[in-house]
């Protein structure tokens, strides 16, 4: 059991018995402020009694399905470390794919304005800044506790963000934008993934849009539906949704008016974000 042991190479062994064996070395080092070297080269180093008492804690609450970024307060995204709590989404590689769009939609602007809709912890507004430090970034959300979490991450990696509290475009007044990006909730209500893969943890109004028997399209079509009002001439909105929503998301952007719409696929070859321009 856990609360004999008395080194970090024992506490990493006594742990991959109830959890995976990456998750029990990765709360191993968090808890012992250790490296994964030391755990092999030094294995012998000691852990204290209120070490000892938290890992076991951490580690029931990971066999009990929370989420590992939730009990190291931390997940990384486009090689940056971005903080987390329950307050917030669990970054996802998939959305990735949003900056990497981006990129190809920025390169040739020497000042863009972009602002992310629905920022949760910041990951898109804060990386998009770091790679474009002359960009001017605005990011909005409704939740006041997701706006605290990315404006400590904006903090961290000295990124000048500015944040708005509200509902889409509601706080942005008639701004206009090179480019909006967007990875809003898409998920349908009662949909029985919400009960899967840690999600029960996560944040639900990040996920689903909340709309008894909807397609969780809502907040999509909000943000399609105000996009041409906030993009610049030539502007891009880029928005993620779910593994079967490319053909509904495409046709609400055709719909506003947008032109140049496509849909581009993520690393398991799923079309996770689609996208349009204002000519």
């Amino acid at each position: 059991m856990l609360r004999l042991v008395t080194s970090i190479g024992e506490a990493w062994r006594v742990a991959s018995q109830s959890i995976d064996r990456l998750d029990a070395r990765l709360l191993v080092e968090y808890v012992a402020d250790c490296t994964h070297v030391d755990l092999l080269v030094r294995p012998t180093r000691a852990l204290s009694t209120d070490q000892v008492a938290r890992l076991a804690a951490l580690v029931k609450r990971r066999s009990g399905g929370e989420p590992l970024a939730y009990l190291v307060n931390s997940a990384e995204f486009y090689t940056l470390e971005f903080q987390v709590s329950p307050a917030v989404l669990i970054p996802r590689p998939e959305t990735e794919l949003l900056v990497e769009l981006a990129i190809q939609r920025l390169q040739s602007l020497p000042a863009p304005r972009i602002v992310d809709l629905g920022t949760g912890c910041g990951v898109l507004a804060v990386t998009l800044k770091c790679l474009y430090p002359a960009a001017t970034v605005s990011a909005v959300d409704l939740s006041l506790a997701a706006l605290e979490v990315a404006g400590r991450n904006a903090a961290r990696h000295a990124a000048e963000v500015s944040f708005f509290a509200g509902d889409w475009y509601a706080p942005l007044g008639e701004a206009r934008f090179d480019l909006i990006v967007a990875n809003p909730p898409y998920v349908a209500y009662a949909d029985p993934h919400l009960q899967q893969n840690g999600l029960p943890f996560e944040p639900q109004m990040a996920l689903s849009d909340g709309v008894a028997g909807g397609d969780g399209l809502a907040c999509i079509r909000a943000i399609i539906g105000g996009a041409a009002r906030h993009l610049l001439p030539d502007g891009w909105l880029l928005i993620e949704h779910g593994y079967n929503q490319s053909a509904d998301v495409r046709n609400l952007l055709w719909s506003a008016g947008l032109s140049d719409v496509a849909s581009w696929l993520d690393l398991s070859q799923v079309e996770r974000v689609s996208g349009a321009c204002l000519r």
